[in-house]
């Protein structure tokens, strides 16, 4: 008889991500690129394996082909494994009828199958649109000692910031004694993060119950976890100290990365005892020409540099021409930025040509993003004004 998993994770990753607009016209939101060398669904998969969770269903549904076929059998992040391992787990029809997934619970409802086969003492939820480096194992080790029956991992937040999140109103020892959904006037800083460990036994319960109710969001922070606390269960907070970003918005995906340059970043990605691992393109070492220049920039393999690039970072096999210059601006992977182009605080998908002597993006107002979509032509001379967002090729 197989042995029983002690905890195994379900990592939500069927997102639209609508408000990252075109970047996920054609991809499910934890399949954009980060970083250079990474996409946002290698932070959670990296955390589960660096801390010793090696069972992880994902669950799908938004154009989840690009997603399916970067986690292939799981081999970069240690998770092809005989018995446990990275499984894909998209909507599927059964006997009695089929349907997409309705909301974050019911989508680990529609896959309590999958977790019983492996019989685990507690089920991790987890969300794949967030940058950060967690211990899961220290969290569980928390809601051991507490006898908890769910734990939800929080962060502290600006109290002034806290309306913007579900907020977590704590008792003696971080006992849960109230929720509140993105509250007017919030009573506590300590901001939700999606993530979640629950006893197995009374996941299953709650899930069911749920599920047979007709007025229900089928949400977890909008009706299961309010269940339990109005039926007196032990719920308790983890507090996170370390750095984590909801990457769900323009703004903060930009303001991600950025957090990765200069010489003492806020976010260290390249830390050995926490490796984030990702499946990389196989390409050379990235070239510098004689005339070009990179300063305070992540350059990623493949890439060809003749013009300048400062406070940047570029993903692999992007072409910078001569007298071209790009700066503070995040490009994904395969793009051309031809002779005397100028790119600027933007955000490039993957495949996008930028024209000779074209302008885009405007230093003059930086926190206007611009965002420029797949495989989209930028004509010679053409100029895109900062903030503006341009679709990619259909």
């Amino acid at each position: 008889m197989l042995s029983k998993k002690e905890c195994v994770a379900m990592l939500l990753a069927g997102g639209q991500g609508s408000r990252l607009f075109t970047l996920t016209s054609k991809i499910a939101k934890p399949a954009v690129p980060f970083g250079g060398k990474y996409r946002i669904i290698d932070f959670p998969l990296s955390n589960c394996i660096n801390s010793g969770i090696d069972t992880v269903g994902v669950l799908t549904q938004y154009e989840p082909l690009e997603l399916n076929d970067y986690i292939g059998n799981g081999q970069p992040w240690d998770l092809d494994r005989m018995y446990g391992g990275v499984h894909i787990l998209s909507p599927y029809q059964a006997k009695k009828g089929s349907e997409w997934y309705k909301g974050t619970a019911n989508a680990i409802y529609q896959n309590m199958s999958f977790i019983k086969r492996y019989n685990p003492e507690y089920v991790l939820i987890l969300s794949g649109d967030h940058i950060y480096k967690m211990n899961y194992h220290k969290m569980l080790d928390f809601h051991k000692e507490r006898g908890a029956d769910v734990t939800v991992a929080t962060i502290e937040v600006p109290l002034e910031e806290a309306s913007r999140f579900g907020v977590v109103n704590v008792g003696e020892g971080n006992q849960i004694v109230e929720f509140e959904e993105k509250p007017k006037k919030p009573k506590s800083n300590l901001a939700s993060m999606g993530i979640y460990i629950f006893n197995a036994e009374k996941l299953y319960k709650y899930l069911e119950e749920d599920e047979q109710k007709e007025k229900t969001s089928n949400d977890f922070g909008k009706n299961i976890l309010p269940s339990m606390l109005a039926d007196g269960q032990r719920m308790f907070a983890y507090v996170f100290s370390g750095y984590w970003k909801d990457v769900g918005t323009i703004d903060s995906l930009y303001e991600a990365n950025m957090d990765l340059l200069g010489s003492n970043p806020s976010f260290d990605i390249s830390d050995s005892d926490w490796k984030i691992h990702s499946k990389n393109p196989i390409a050379p070492p990235h070239y510098i020409g004689l005339n070009g220049e990179v300063k305070g920039s992540i350059v990623a393999l493949g890439c060809e540099i003749e013009g300048k690039v400062e406070n940047s970072i570029l993903s692999a096999n992007v072409t910078v021409e001569e007298g071209a210059c790009v700066s503070g601006s995040v490009i994904f992977s395969g793009c051309t930025v031809k002779k005397g182009a100028k790119v600027i605080n933007t955000i490039i998908d993957e495949n996008a040509v930028i024209g000779e002597n074209a302008v885009v993006g405007s230093a003059e107002e930086p926190k206007k993003i611009t965002v420029l979509g797949r495989e989209l032509v930028v004509a010679e001379g053409e100029v895109i004004e900062g903030g503006k967002i341009v679709e990619g090729v259909k």
